[in-house]
């Protein structure tokens, strides 16, 4: 997913003066209550040092023994570093030996069939070309998909279904449009109706098994495209879509808007459609950003990760009891936690991944970090 990086000037005295106080934003219209997820606690999980300027970007789960987290380190300003993978087998974080992936910059997206069956990851090479990746139970080896290394074609991110099928957002043929796989083969779905659609930054299935693709452009496919009307917003990101239904949907990012002094943070984008209008229902706070949001296990609304500009010590997430968004903080930290993505851990009773980096930006000596609740 696009990410923007934040400006390396931000004064560090505006860090952290939250007050962890509880706060909830009602939505009406919307799906009704439902019984609050199991009392839990953030903690964060020991990880491998990565090199300075370490960010994970990607996060995805198999089960409660088995999980990957991918990313770059070794990355300074608009230097670009390398990637970086570690894998969960259920006690430990490890970091994954990637010496024979001579590649600059970030794995950028993983995901993982249920059970463990598969797990794919999206990187780009030395020479530009975007790469897909299948675990082979020790490490991460590229795989051949049609349009490999051709001019027009992009791989942005990449989704499980629940049928153990695989889908990749991009390009192709200088189309905008989607990559389906079934573990064995590779092959384009027809491409956007617009020959000017813009790539989409991001892919995602819903538990009935529709695809959804968002970013510039919000858009189902299920057999043929369904596309959602927006305006995309100036200078804005979208890092996560959560479709319940058609009429439905959870659109989490961030957004710059114009002009301000350097160093300006971005603001928080929620926004939700009812199958006529995006409005914004607004949220506990304002200025940061939403790096993603997850599914209960029927779908619902259930989690959104977050960067707090107020309050940078402890990420702040969101979390859906069916009628409000309430505030819900990890543990302290000695700088910052700059959460990046989190996903649901299937198989539990709503445990969660976060992962991110210990700066507001990839600069030593940003460390990587990781948060499970439980």
């Amino acid at each position: 997913m696009r990410r923007r990086v934040f400006v390396r000037g931000l004064a560090s005295g505006l860090a952290a003066t939250g007050t962890g106080a509880a706060l909830s934003v009602p939505l009406a219209g919307t799906a009704a209550a439902r019984p609050a997820t199991a009392p839990g606690t953030w903690q964060e999980v020991a990880t491998p040092a990565g090199q300075p300027a370490a960010h994970l970007v990607s996060v995805a789960a198999a089960g409660p023994g088995l999980a990957w987290a991918v990313g770059e380190h070794g990355r300074y300003g608009g230097t670009d570093g390398t990637p970086i993978s570690l894998s969960w087998n259920g006690t430990a974080w490890s970091q994954d030996d990637l010496s024979h992936l001579t590649y600059k910059g970030a794995l950028r997206a993983v995901a993982a069939a249920p059970a463990g069956r598969a797990a794919w990851a999206i990187g780009t090479d030395t020479a530009g070309h975007d790469q897909l990746l299948t675990w082979d139970g020790t490490t991460w080896r590229e795989a051949g998909f049609p349009g490999r290394g051709e001019a027009g074609t992009r791989l942005t991110s990449v989704a499980a279904g629940p049928d153990g099928r695989f889908w990749v957002s991009g390009r192709h043929g200088d189309r905008a449009g989607l990559l389906r796989g079934d573990g064995k083969s590779w092959r384009w779905c027809r491409p956007l109706p617009d020959p000017a659609a813009p790539t989409p930054t991001g892919v995602t299935v819903a538990l009935g098994g529709e695809v959804w693709v968002f970013g510039d452009i919000i858009a189902r496919w299920d057999g043929a495209w369904t596309v959602v009307p927006r305006l995309p917003g100036y200078r804005a990101s979208v890092t996560g879509l959560l479709p319940v239904a058609h009429d439905d949907i959870w659109l989490t990012g961030f957004a710059y808007g114009i002009g301000g002094p350097a160093g300006k943070p971005p603001g928080i984008r929620l926004q939700h459609w009812d199958g006529t209008e995006w409005t914004n229902p607004g949220a506990p706070f304002g200025v940061g950003l939403l790096s993603g949001i997850s599914g209960d296990d029927r779908g619902r609304p259930d989690l959104i990760s977050g960067w707090d500009f107020w309050d940078q010590k402890r990420a702040h997430y969101l979390r859906w009891n069916g009628t409000t968004w309430v505030s819900e903080r990890g543990p302290e930290t000695p700088d910052t936690y700059m959460t990046e993505a989190l996903t649901r851990i299937p198989g539990t009773d709503g445990h969660h991944w976060s992962v991110g980096t210990t700066s507001f930006s990839p600069y030593p000596p940003a460390q990587l970090r990781v948060e499970r609740f439980s």
